[in-house]
């Protein structure tokens, strides 16, 4: 077989995932409590990447944003956002104010900590009725909700008790922080650590667009 010969096959195949509908289904299996945690890059990226994987099977995904920091705008997680919008039965809303809590970088503590008790009572409602747009929500990612438990911005017992609150057959999952959340660990069914070997952040590179945001 040629090389003109595999590409084509693979350019066949690839048109003919392209021309499969996204249905509407529901999962058989959903219902655990995933956590991601840890110093290393990637906890959203892997949540989110596990959202798009159920979305793409017909599932239906929220995901709750608490404090989407490092940003300073809107507009510095806009090719996230731009992605779930593309993407059907994904969405998304954010609770959180842009930069980070505590880095004296412009953005207003208080205000860090009020969208954090407006992003509880909205997880809550979510919890209670896990709906958007009248569909049922059949994965729930709740972004930085560790995170912001770690700067004291949730109080983590509340986090154990939203978890305990959760639908049986919701899936759930949390991610954010650089310390090891013990409140949450002691009762989610799947608990990753990400965590850092090398990163260029620490030789001066800074985030770069497309990557990091």
């Amino acid at each position: 077989m040629t090389d003109d010969t595999l590409s084509t096959s693979s350019a066949r195949e690839a048109a003919s995932v392209d021309e499969q509908p996204i249905d509407p289904a529901s999962p058989e299996e959903f219902g655990l409590v995933q956590a991601f945690w840890g110093d290393g890059k990637g906890k959203t990226t892997a949540a989110m990447g596990m959202g798009f994987r159920a979305a793409g099977h017909g599932y239906r995904v929220h995901m709750l944003q608490f404090m989407k920091g490092g940003a300073g705008s809107v507009e510095d997680v806009r090719g996230e956002y731009n992605a779930i919008e593309a993407f059907p039965r994904f969405s998304y809303e954010n609770s959180g104010h842009y930069g980070w809590h505590g880095f004296h970088d412009g953005s207003d503590d208080d205000e860090h900590a009020a969208r954090a008790e407006g992003g509880v009572a909205r997880l809550r409602d979510l919890l209670a009725d896990p709906q958007i747009d009248g569909e049922r929500v059949h994965m729930l990612i709740v972004d930085e909700i560790l995170y912001a438990a770690n700067r004291g911005l949730v109080d983590p017992e509340t986090v154990v008790d939203l978890i305990g609150s959760k639908p049986d057959d919701l899936e759930l999952v949390l991610t954010g922080g650089h310390d090891r959340p013990d409140y949450a660990a002691d009762c989610a069914d799947l608990v990753t650590e990400v965590r850092k070997e090398t990163h260029p952040i620490d030789d001066g590179q800074g985030a770069r667009k497309g990557t990091e945001y």
